[in-house]
């Protein structure tokens, strides 16, 4: 046996890219993409890729490049999830909800080559481009600005531009014929995803080929996605590359629902237009879909499946949502682990039950994907597991091939991050006698508000600038539309000034997800003997306020705005 060695006709790398190639033969003719008056077909959207890949090698993009894009959920952005790797690049998907300076803080520290941008976020793009440059003293920044290409409305074009080149014309130019570049290494970078603020400074997460195929062979297993599946693009793409379902609806050979805007009508249009099987979301998209008023809704005729995650959703609200006719199934996952790490699995037995307690279990997080090889939760310090009892708490760690390769330009962080063969993931929780993992708290503070991850400890430090603060703590708060949200606690430095003003100074300094809903000035903050804040203490407080809906300072409108899309899972 071991003469039998590796060849082309028995070993080829794992690549996600051989979904879409085997779409436009296997089903040519279905409909690959649906955005508004626009429709694709697999055979269409296949050599759009390949025209778009030809086009990038054409610029001079090569091998390990990175290409970001800052777009919504358009085909563009669907289609650079193929195109980019085709050409030998690594995609880099940026949040839309950032401020410019993180924006560009991500272009500086990816080295991006190719810069895309939606019309709609040019106004933001530039002030990001104009920071890139001015944050080098000496301009040197000048020489590394990445090219600039505009994505237009393909439905509606609006003739906005910012240079010279626009995305269909990549389009129109490429070669349809263009196979991509041949891939040797599967271990090689696929896409560049940037962790949304769980430190305060938001690190490179590099995915593999490899890790990116299984990941996505897991998930449409484990959620038991059909072909000919209809898959609604509730859940943004820049998270995790939507799951890997950007990938995966190309493996079976779905349709993909593109929508711009992420709201109550443009969902139940949707699903009720276009037979919508199956969507990703947080649990704040429940309370839009539920809370719809009359003339946005519209008829749901067939059961659409739901796959949520990030902040566990109450019970009642699984219920709600189940009698309107979804079915719910929690997952909990990370940038780091290349989307969803844990499913919770359904088991037929559980269907006996009463309803209120079905929701509990399906409020756990699950058990771990078909691509990892274990999870557990371990004592941080021993690395001991704990026992299964559903109270002994720990860290939740995971190790598997669709963990991340590490993080870009950062090896202390990457050697933290994998601790004895296991990757440690900063959540607390427990194990069920069952096997089923549930979060019960967030090592490292983070406070998860619509799917976004918010660090106390970023907040903090900006509010310690503003020239009226003593000391500030943020902890989370319950928020009736977005799950958590921030509260600051400050202590000033002397009387007089109002909340307003300090609401108005986050808001120049921040990003609009990260503004704190509520400020609660107080003559000081708990702490223990050695001066360390006891935020157990705040939270037990913040459990207590409110926030008013009809106040201006609890941002808590339920219209969502073009730099507000709903985000969508835990650490992600």
């Amino acid at each position: 046996m071991d003469r039998l060695a590796k060849c082309p006709a028995n070993y080829v790398p794992l690549t996600p890219l051989t979904f879409i190639k085997r779409a436009s033969m296997v089903y040519a003719n279905r409909t690959s993409v649906i955005y508004a008056g626009v429709r694709f077909t697999w055979r269409q959207t296949y050599e759009r890729c390949c025209r778009l890949a030809y086009s990038l090698r054409s610029l001079n993009v090569v091998k390990n490049d990175v290409v970001s894009v800052l777009a919504p959920n358009v085909p563009a952005l669907y289609e650079m999830h193929f195109a980019v790797p085709m050409a030998g690049a690594v995609l880099n998907a940026i949040n839309t909800r950032l401020d410019a300076k993180n924006i560009a803080t991500i272009l500086l520290h990816s080295e991006a080559k190719v810069f895309f941008i939606d019309y709609q976020y040019v106004p933001l793009a530039s002030e990001a481009l104009r920071m890139l440059v001015a944050g080098s003293k000496d301009g040197s920044a000048q020489n590394a600005m990445p090219l600039v290409i505009v994505i237009d409305d393909i439905d509606k074009p609006t003739g906005v531009r910012l240079g010279n080149l626009e995305y269909e014309q990549l389009i129109h130019h490429g070669n349809p014929g263009y196979p991509g570049e041949d891939l040797e290494e599967e271990w090689d970078a696929i896409a560049l995803n940037y962790t949304s603020g769980t430190t305060s400074a938001p690190k490179g997460v590099v995915y593999s080929h490899r890790g990116a195929f299984l990941s996505t062979m897991s998930l449409i297993q484990g959620w038991e996605m059909g072909t000919e599946s209809v898959y609604l693009w509730s859940l943004p793409m820049f998270h995790c590359n939507g799951w890997t379902f950007t990938w995966g609806v190309a493996a079976r050979g779905g349709t993909n629902v593109c929508i711009r805007n992420t709201t109550a009508e443009e969902m139940y249009k949707s699903i009720s237009k276009h037979k919508v099987t199956h969507m990703c979301c947080a649990p704040i998209v429940f309370n839009i879909l539920l809370e719809a008023k009359p003339h946005e809704r519209y008829e749901i005729k067939s059961k659409v499946n739901i796959l949520t995650g990030g902040a566990p959703p109450p019970a009642p609200l699984l219920e709600k949502m189940e009698n309107l006719g979804f079915h719910i199934m929690h997952a909990y996952g990370l940038t780091e682990a290349t989307g969803p790490a844990l499913v919770c699995e359904w088991q037929t037995k559980w269907n006996q039950l009463p309803q209120e307690q079905r929701a509990r279990l399906k409020a756990r997080q699950g058990v771990g994907i078909l691509t990892l090889a274990d999870v557990d939760v371990k004592n941080k310090d021993t690395m001991d597991s704990v026992p299964h009892d559903g109270m002994t708490m720990g860290e939740i760690v995971l190790r598997g091939s669709s963990i991340m390769k590490g993080y870009l330009k950062d090896e202390k962080a990457t050697a933290k991050a994998f601790k004895n063969g296991w990757f440690l993931t900063g959540d607390v929780g427990v194990i069920h006698p069952d096997g089923y993992l549930e979060i019960k708290d967030r090592s490292k503070d983070v406070i998860i508000s619509g799917g976004e991850n918010i660090s106390s400890v970023e907040l903090e430090s900006i509010l310690f600038k503003h020239p009226a603060i003593l000391e500030a703590a943020v902890v989370a708060m319950p928020h009736p539309r977005w799950g958590e949200s921030p509260c600051a606690f400050v202590v000033l430095k002397k009387a007089g000034t109002a909340e307003s003003e300090i609401l108005a100074y986050c808001r120049k300094k921040m990003s609009k997800f990260m503004v704190p809903k509520k400020v609660e000035f107080v003559k000081e903050l708990p702490k223990t003997g050695t001066g360390k804040v006891q935020k157990v203490e705040l939270r037990k407080i913040a459990q207590t306020l409110q926030i008013s809906e009809n106040t201006s300072t609890s941002n808590s409108r339920y219209e969502l705005h073009d730099q507000d899309k709903l985000l969508a899972i835990s650490r992600l």
